[in-house]
């Protein structure tokens, strides 16, 4: 047996204080020394998104023990894009995924644990499992806890996406309170995530192309016979990792990481999913510019499907023809076939035995659905470090776009004035100061953006941002321009009535004139106290990540 380094010497204070602890609670002498497997476990009341988790979580630890593993249970917070965004203008989503990693490194390190199962969710659980795994290098797995069922409303199938948009139409007084109110109450039916390849979806398909999951993970419903299949093959396959030694840094190498942006631009996945990947690589000490290799990789891809809401196609539609799988199938000439997974199975071994792609929601390399990929990295004079499009979801919107700045420092005043009919077909709506270290935390673009959509608009007026978006918006939005407006990037000096220039084919974000701008913030990060005010103090750039970083001097 492989030398566990959770058994400590007998004799030992912290062997026999730990037996002490672990017998009480009913573990055998036996069950004592095997191998012990943090269940991480992101379960919380606040959100349908994890409602179904606690029970995943005693699937796994079945199959941990019967595989002849310890199950340890750990419980970390959970974040809810759309619960725990109600306060301070959502700047406690960003920050709470870098609480993750800090919450399971001290779990895990603390008590000194011999691998992990990491319950996968909403949007900044599976980042945050995926670092925390990157740090930590040990065995590790991710199961991801799939997507929700929609529901109908009035004869039409709606979802959450559906209950987003139509913030819009209440704006503008299309549609009444009741009527929204009947629509969110019937637009979930079942936990799990959104059901659209937003950031929680697009996190979990790349987190099956980084190699991190079990063979057929990604995209699943939430609680579906072959997503708890997968959890406990994830519990019985951890035990044997930790047999062989496989930990996570043997998989997250630069090779997944081009890997998982391969799979990425060909799905057309959130924008949100470069800053999460760069923090992946930053977490596992990768030499690897993820914004630079987006734009690389991405000269020479093609989409491949159209997943809402970049299309007509849903996520269930993806995972029916063999989800990530066959998308890496379909890819491999493009992949490091080589790269290692969790299964034990290199990325070719694998797609070997996955299905084609169908011709119809997947396209193969030859037969694009377009002939470039689904993201976009633009730079310019408005954006020198880069900024974000997800070209998948512009539509109709046009690909050249020139139009005076309007400047909002948040979207409350934003929404607002599109309530009143201030904004206006042609411009370029500038949300700014709104990013890590501006918000801190990243603040909230994404409902103005919604409701832009929701109110017809969304084809006409432009929006550039340094906040947080939504993997489920959809139009000619520009996000994670970087520098952000907090470090003194150039959105900080754009005026109204500035002349901004968006070209998609040319890849290219210009503004106007160009003017130095003091650093905007959405608020001022001295007056923070408590996680938000640390967090300020401590956040890097975006373009690497937004990770936590060692402070440089005292007081």
């Amino acid at each position: 047996m492989t030398e566990l380094r959770s058994n400590f010497e007998p004799g030992t204070t912290r062997w026999a204080v730990r037996r002490a602890q672990w017998t009480a609670m009913g573990l055998t002498p036996e069950e004592q020394v095997r191998p012990k497997i943090a269940i991480v476990n992101t379960s919380s009341r606040l959100s349908v998104c994890f409602a179904h988790l606690d029970d995943v979580a005693e699937t796994v630890a079945e199959a941990v023990h019967r595989a002849g593993g310890l199950p340890l249970e750990i419980r970390t917070t959970a974040p809810s894009d759309f619960v725990t965004s109600a306060g301070r203008k959502a700047r406690y989503l960003m920050p709470t995924r870098d609480l993750i990693v800090n919450d399971i490194e001290a779990a895990v390190e603390g008590a000194v644990l011999d691998g992990m199962v990491l319950l996968s969710s909403c949007d900044k659980t599976t980042p945050a499992h995926l670092m925390a795994a990157a740090r930590l290098d040990l065995p590790a797995v991710v199961v991801v806890g799939g997507y929700q069922r929609g529901g109908t409303f009035s004869g039409c199938s709606v979802d959450i996406d559906t209950v987003y948009e139509s913030v819009g139409p209440v704006a503008a007084g299309e549609m009444s309170v009741d009527e929204l109110g009947a629509l969110a109450d019937s637009a979930i039916q079942g936990p799990g995530v959104c059901a659209g390849l937003a950031t929680a979806n697009t996190m979990h398909c790349l987190a099956e192309a980084l190699g991190m999951t079990m063979p057929g993970s990604a995209p699943t419903r939430a609680n579906s016979p072959s997503m708890l299949e997968r959890a406990v093959a994830a519990g019985e396959r951890i035990v044997e990792m930790v047999a062989e030694q496989l930990t996570a840094r043997r998989v997250l190498t630069r090779e997944a990481v081009e890997n998982a942006i391969e799979v990425a631009l060909a799905l057309g996945g959130s924008v949100n999913c470069i800053r999460h990947l760069a923090a992946v690589a930053a977490e596992a000490d990768l030499d690897i510019d993820v914004v630079g290799a987006f734009e690389s990789q991405g000269r020479d891809a093609v989409q491949l499907a159209a997943i809402r809401p970049n299309g007509t196609d849903q996520v269930w539609d993806l995972d029916r023809i063999g989800g990530v799988q066959t998308v890496l199938r379909t890819l491999l000439p493009r992949l490091h076939g080589e790269a290692l997974t969790v299964s034990g199975r290199t990325v070719a071994e694998l797609a070997a035995d996955a299905q084609p792609a169908d011709g119809q929601v997947l396209h193969e390399l030859a037969d694009p659905i377009r002939p470039e990929p689904g993201l976009l990295i633009l730079r310019g004079s408005l954006a020198p470090d880069g900024a974000i499009v997800k070209v998948a979801g512009v539509g109709d919107a046009r690909r050249q776009f020139t139009g005076p700045a309007c400047v909002f420092a948040g979207e409350d005043a934003a929404i607002d004035a599109l309530g009143r009919g201030e904004v206006k077909p042609g411009q370029v709506i500038v949300l700014r100061g709104m990013g890590p270290r501006g918000g801190p935390g990243t603040v909230f673009a994404a409902s103005f953006v919604a409701a832009l959509n929701g109110a017809g608009l969304g084809g006409q007026v432009a929006v550039v941002t340094d906040g947080e978006l939504s993997g489920l918006n959809h139009g000619l939005v520009v996000g994670q321009v970087m520098p952000e407006a907090a470090d003194g990037g150039p959105l900080a000096g754009v005026g109204d009535g500035d002349q901004i220039r968006i070209d998609l084919d040319a890849r290219y974000l210009d503004v106007d004139p160009v003017r130095d701008g003091a650093p905007v913030r959405a608020s001022d990060s001295k007056d923070e106290v408590g996680w938000l005010g640390q967090y300020a103090a401590l956040v890097g750039p975006v373009q690497t990540g937004a990770v936590l970083r060692r402070p440089t001097s005292r007081g």
